[in-house]
């Protein structure tokens, strides 16, 4: 198990990079400190959860699947939609495969599989993880409008959009109706 735990332990380190790995489209918008990857990440598991238990699908499984969904970007960074013109979209599971490599085959197959559900999005729990990020952004977007960004319409709009769910649908609907304080006010 020493050379395993080696090798989680450098994963560990790596997915510790999220923290630190900064939400970059936003700087477009003029936001000078966005959220880290793994600040975004967080509200997305917890909103596929809910969005999942709303439609009847397994929350833990959306949530688990949400926490994996941006872990490629310790490897790239968060590349805005601008770049791949360029660059062209990464490939999640190639970079998830390079990071997995060295685990275990249980912690390899387990992330592997999660990262695959996720892209397939064939699954229920999927399509509610997906959802949820997007839903995270066009909160966040919100949130970055209400204090003063204004050049953020366009990440609200491509978000609504997108969404595939009633439940996360009518979230977004209520979310442009809502202050991002009003939860102060219950």
């Amino acid at each position: 198990m020493t050379g395993d735990a080696r090798a989680v332990a450098a994963f560990g380190f790596e997915l510790g990079l999220l923290k630190r790995v900064r939400r970059s489209g936003w700087w477009h918008a003029g936001v000078r400190d966005p959220e880290s990857v793994a600040e975004h990440t967080m509200r997305v598991a917890q909103l596929a959860a809910l969005i999942a238990v709303e439609e009847g699908a397994d929350p833990q499984r959306a949530a688990f699947l949400a926490r994996w969904h941006d872990s490629q970007e310790t490897r790239t960074g968060d590349l805005p939609h601008t770049a791949t013109a360029y660059l062209g979209k990464p490939d999640p599971r190639h970079i998830t495969r390079d990071q997995t490599s060295a685990l275990p085959d249980r912690s390899k197959t387990l992330v592997r599989q999660a990262v695959d559900e996720f892209e397939d999005a064939t699954t229920p729990e999927a399509h509610c993880a997906q959802d949820a990020d997007r839903l995270e952004m066009l909160l966040q977007a919100l949130e970055y409008q209400d204090t003063g960004i204004h050049r953020v319409t366009g990440w609200i709009e491509s978000a609504r959009t997108a969404l595939t769910t009633p439940t996360a649908q009518h979230i977004a609907d209520a979310a442009l109706s809502l202050s991002p304080l009003t939860w102060r006010d219950r």
